[in-house]
């Protein structure tokens, strides 16, 4: 018997490349997968491919109303819910030039959404032994990075949301964990790379200790260690699954003090 046996995740974001390794995972393990993503073609065809154990459910999470609808079906149609992974985002993000409009919907969706969806998932979740919510942040969280100022912001507000969930869901038996990727073979660096994953691999090498970009495979495996048992101890922290990024420095993987002699 799986761990992951007759237990249910509910997936926001579930469509992207990430999102469907995440729900691949935890439907090779044992577990039911509600898909929620605004992406209906791509939601739809990765449910298809899942079969009986997943259901796609189109869904604007920024539409509260959505989103209680979508959790209610998932409880109702597979019995109940045990786990809310808040992975769905916004990548709008014009650094300095960045208008308020773009704020604003940007942090409705990495930020203010994550928390109304697991404000929704709450008392689903307080029922059930075991329960757990992951949210995705970054390794954009804790870094400068030209030209971005809302994504690392959002990132970051919810790496410290996530101490703020754990500490209040805790009497309720729920606990709450964040990963942090680093690059990750995703919707982004696939549009970004024209979809050539040994180009990114080398652009990557030098900011990562493992000198590649990750997999979203690697990814998933993190996010079902979190919600599985064996991390039944571990509540509000945040687990960097990036290939050493935020270990290096600045310096990188190349000697710096040599090029004083250059």
């Amino acid at each position: 018997m799986s761990e992951f046996n007759n237990r249910v995740a509910l997936i926001t974001g579930g469509s992207t490349l990430i999102g469907a390794a995440v729900a691949k995972a935890f439907v090779r393990s044992g577990a039911k997968v509600a898909i929620l993503d605004i992406d209906a073609a791509s939601g739809a065809k990765l449910a298809d491919q899942l079969g009986a154990s997943a259901l796609f459910i189109e869904t604007d999470i920024t539409s509260d109303s959505q989103l209680e609808a979508a959790v209610a079906q998932t409880a109702a149609h597979f019995g109940g819910l045990h786990y809310l992974v808040n992975l769905a985002c916004s990548y709008l993000d014009e650094g300095a030039d960045s208008g308020r409009a773009d704020w604003l919907k940007a942090l409705d969706i990495n930020v203010v959404s994550a928390v109304m969806a697991a404000r929704t998932v709450r008392p689903l979740l307080a029922q059930e032994e075991g329960a757990v919510i992951v949210n995705f942040t970054s390794i954009s969280s804790q870094a400068a990075q030209t030209g971005r100022w809302i994504y690392p912001a959002s990132k970051a507000a919810l790496k410290h949301l996530t101490r703020s969930m754990a500490l209040d869901f805790a009497d309720d038996g729920i606990r709450v964990n964040s990963v942090s990727p680093g690059w990750t073979w995703s919707r982004v660096i696939e549009e970004v790379s024209g979809g050539d994953r040994a180009k990114a691999d080398r652009v990557a090498a030098p900011f990562h200790m493992l000198g590649r970009l990750g997999g979203a495979e690697e990814v998933a495996e993190v996010v079902l260690f979190l919600c599985s048992p064996r991390a039944s101890f571990v509540t509000g922290a945040d687990y960097a699954v990036d290939g050493g990024y935020s270990a290096l420095g600045p310096e990188q993987k190349e000697p710096a003090i040599p090029k004083l002699a250059e």
